[in-house]
């Protein structure tokens, strides 16, 4: 249950950052900036959350649901799982929204990948680190 605490809390937030950041790139925003435009930025950010987290959860959930059926595999390590999260992550979230607008190209395949693959690996980590059982301590 943890799991999917970390998934759902982490996945929208950081998604719905890099999302917007993504598109304020796409279109140019950050040619020419100064701190009253990075503070515009994170009002934006802090005004759109609620939609991150309406639009973001059940996709997290997913990759949580994910990650917790590759942890239940014993032969996989953590990081393996990470890995796999991450790509199955950026795979998807590209396919989504990386062939959108006018702009297409390696910098939206990046960007629009890294929305999906940034938030699966951090929140794998941080599932590893809290939500994994840990082996007990044998001495010898």
């Amino acid at each position: 249950m943890k799991r999917y605490l970390i998934f759902g809390a982490i996945g929208p937030f950081v998604g719905g950052l890099l999302m917007l950041f993504a598109i304020t790139m796409a279109s140019g925003y950050w040619a020419q900036t100064d701190w009253k435009e990075v503070g515009k930025f994170f009002g934006t950010f802090a005004k759109t959350l609620q939609y991150s987290y309406l639009f973001g959860v059940v996709p997290a959930l997913m990759i949580g649901a994910i990650d917790d059926i590759l942890y239940h595999v014993r032969r996989i390590p953590w990081w393996v799982r990470l890995c796999i999260v991450g790509v199955i992550g950026f795979t998807v979230t590209e396919l989504l929204y990386g062939s959108r607008g006018p702009d297409t190209g390696v910098t939206q395949f990046i960007l629009y990948g890294l929305v999906g693959g940034v938030p699966a690996v951090l929140s794998s980590w941080l599932a590893h680190k809290y939500a994994d059982e840990q082996a007990p301590v044998h001495s010898t």
